[in-house]
């Protein structure tokens, strides 16, 4: 297996003017308002990234994503333009709203931990007794988080405390919820088509200078989103048995059991070639699942160089 990843971009392309490094992307801001943005190979758990990267990771989620904005701009308009690269997007600059909407339809992750410690309140939603792991909600529920930035955690907060400290204003924030209803019931579609169950995902927006506010970052990928296999669900349900799913939870899980959950003090369990391998293989496996295509791999002999040509080809031909 290639271990040529790309996990560190020192781009400069014509025309930029800034670059922000997320936890798994770098955006590059050019003039005229072009965002490039490149998926690195990096992965991140627990608000840590990890030391090493993941081979094919950047290109899955970027192709995962670009295809599920093809599939969602009929409902909601989205920044992007062009996928001049595997690995890259390139869109519209838009001012980010500085809260992640997360939806979820089912009791799990993040909501099942804390359901567990006996809360019945998420981010001011309630949630109804009786629930156990994994059971399907009567509605989806929005329970936003704040945006955090490298090395911080994002916090939970209510649609409350989002108006009332002024993060969003009372008529962005109803554009923002009835566009992530919408686009998790679309999701939730693609989803079922390909024998999946869509559990909870994520969404960001942002806003053009003409006061547009459109989709942006990643929608429906393995990290920003947890699937579950249809076939079976009711049945390990009634049995009180794991869901199998479709998310980088199998990474989540890997640490917690190597004592890992980000928390002060703890250190990154050592990530062998193996179990590197065993990861990209599994985001391959995502990728086939929610996308219903073969992944082809694109030649990562000489990924920088790769990728700084093709975005400078496709800047050149504008």
């Amino acid at each position: 297996m290639s271990n040529n990843t790309i996990y560190e971009t020192e781009f400069n392309f014509p025309g930029q003017k800034n670059v922000y490094k997320g936890k798994v992307r770098s955006v590059y801001t050019l003039e005229n308002d072009m965002l490039v943005m490149v998926a690195t190979d990096r992965l991140s758990a627990f608000d840590v990234v990890m030391p090493k990267g993941i081979p094919y990771k950047g290109q899955i989620l970027n192709q995962i994503a670009t295809q599920m904005m093809a599939s969602t701009e009929d409902i909601v308009p989205n920044w992007l333009t062009a996928t001049p690269d595997p690995n890259v997007a390139v869109g519209v600059a838009c001012e980010p709203f500085k809260i992640e909407m997360v939806i979820r339809g089912y009791l799990s992750g993040h909501a099942a931990r804390e359901y567990k410690l006996g809360k019945r309140i998420l981010c001011g939603v309630a949630m109804p007794d009786g629930m156990k792991e994994n059971d399907k909600f009567p509605s989806p529920i929005i329970t936003p988080a704040t945006k955090a930035e490298m090395g911080d955690h994002d916090e939970d907060i209510s649609k409350e405390d989002i108006l009332s400290k002024g993060i969003v204003s009372a008529d962005d924030y109803a554009v923002l919820e009835k566009y992530t209803y919408a686009l998790f019931q679309r999701g939730t579609e693609i989803a079922a088509d390909r024998g999946l169950i869509l559990v909870d995902t994520k969404y960001e927006f942002g806003k053009t200078k003409e006061g547009k506010i459109v989709l942006i970052d990643e929608i429906h990928t393995p990290d920003s989103s947890r699937y579950f296999y249809s076939d079976g669900y009711k049945q390990r349900q009634d049995a009180n048995e794991p869901q199998k799913q479709l998310s980088k939870e199998f990474v989540r899980q890997w640490l917690i059991a190597n004592d890992f959950q980000g928390l002060e003090g703890q250190t990154v369990p050592e990530m062998t070639d193996e179990y590197i391998e065993s990861v990209s293989e599994r985001y391959i496996e995502l990728y086939e699942h929610i996308t219903g295509e073969p992944f082809v791999k694109a030649d990562t002999t000489h990924i920088n160089d790769r990728i700084n040509r093709n975005v400078l080809n496709y800047l050149e031909s504008l």
